[in-house]
């Protein structure tokens, strides 16, 4: 367990046309402003000059149910971890399905993958998962770069990567430190010695690239993701909550969040599926385009009455209503 193995494109291929139900999908669209790079580097020269810009991050819930917190609690990871697939010219989406469909024998699983042309979160990060060995997966959250075949698309996808982490970063109030916050699984590997992989310094010198020019990336976007006031958490902070994703009246009547820890169970009969709400600054809940597997167990911080009904906290801002949950105390 808790290994990650390098598999060849055949394999991923091959499980390419077994399909994969997830349970909810949204989009996270970076909201940017210019700033020029500051890095000796042509590659970041190449995306300033050619005016690239980050994809949308696509969440999809996977299959992945070994739902694990990290050693400082649920929701509090100490950093990202950078990988790069070793896999020539498969692209995030074919990971994730094969990821989805074969983790068990694999033994494997990340957050997120992302190509030239896409990144797919697929797992919870408020919880690990196993992609850099056990010390590492109770640290960080952590994403694959696939491996491309031109100058352009590599640009494109360093773009995607360095946009991901940094929304990763400013999620849970994290610097952008290389070696603390940021770190690669060569590094990993080399300080706990739980895997041999060297990832992505191969594929990096390839392109001429390295982590000392893709930290600046990664600050840049993570400059101007605080610039533009975006919550990079993943949730829409519009306030349109006309209807709840439990079909409650959303008229403000809620009271304060009660930091009561806990374990809840969720379930709901009328489908398979328990939707999750969030709430925004002004108190009023919304649906958060996402849900959990029925029968399934979560670790739960806090409790927010609300038009009489009690909410558990989940996640960073989203809440499973009692009608769908059993809460035990710990």
């Amino acid at each position: 367990m808790f290994k990650k193995n390098k598999w060849l494109a055949s394999i991923a291929s091959a499980v390419l046309l077994v399909g994969v139900g997830f349970t909810t999908t949204m989009q996270l669209a970076p909201q940017m402003v210019q700033q020029d790079v500051k890095a000796d580097s042509w590659i970041n020269d190449y995306i300033d000059q050619n005016g690239i810009q980050p994809v949308p991050i696509t969440y999809q819930e996977g299959t992945f149910s070994d739902w694990f917190g990290y050693e400082n609690d649920v929701g509090k990871p100490e950093g990202v971890v950078v990988h790069e697939t070793a896999s020539p010219n498969t692209t995030a989406a074919t990971f994730a399905q094969s990821f989805n469909n074969n983790w068990e024998t694999l033994e494997t699983y990340v957050h997120a993958f992302t190509d030239d042309t896409q990144t797919i979160n697929i797992h919870n990060t408020d919880y690990g998962v196993w992609g850099a060995g056990p010390t590492a997966n109770s640290k960080y959250i952590q994403i694959e770069l696939c491996e491309v075949n031109t100058a352009d698309k590599f640009a494109r996808s360093v773009a995607n990567d360095a946009f991901y982490i940094a929304t990763m970063l400013h999620k849970y109030n994290l610097p952008v430190e290389y070696g603390t916050t940021v770190v690669t699984h060569d590094q990993t590997a080399q300080w706990w010695h739980e895997t041999d992989h060297t990832d992505p310094t191969g594929y990096f010198a390839k392109w001429g690239y390295g982590m000392d020019q893709f930290m600046p990336l990664i600050q840049k976007y993570y400059d101007q993701i605080g610039n533009a006031g975006s919550t990079a958490a993943g949730t829409d902070t519009t306030n349109n909550a006309g209807s709840t994703a439990a079909g409650t009246d959303t008229t403000n009547n809620g009271g304060a969040a009660q930091g009561e820890t806990g374990t809840v169970k969720v379930n709901n009969s009328s489908s398979f599926m328990v939707p999750l709400v969030s709430f925004d600054t002004a108190g009023n809940a919304k649906n958060a385009n996402r849900g959990l597997a029925n029968n399934t167990s979560w670790f739960t911080d806090q409790q927010k009455t609300y038009n009489g009904h009690t909410y558990y906290r989940v996640s960073t801002n989203e809440w499973v209503i009692d009608s769908a949950a059993t809460y035990t105390a710990r």
